[in-house]
């Protein structure tokens, strides 16, 4: 099961949102005028990357499913 590309895929997507977010995170922290100019953006990219996993983890249970019957 781990030697699936498509979980292999799904994971580094949702590491990828989780570093977008702790990125995001970090800059409302911080309150930067980097934060004023970017963070919609940044929040937008996340919203991207999180359809991305989403449908890499749904893609992955179909196909784990089909091959099960």
């Amino acid at each position: 099961m781990f030697s699936d590309p498509l979980l292999i895929l799904a994971v580094v997507a949702c590491f990828i949102v989780l570093g977008i977010l702790a990125f995001g995170i970090g800059g409302f922290a911080k309150g930067s005028e980097f934060n004023q100019k970017h963070a919609n953006k940044v929040m937008r990219y996340r919203l991207g990357a999180q359809l991305v996993a989403v449908i890499l983890i749904v893609a992955f249970v179909f196909f784990r499913n089909m091959g099960a019957n």
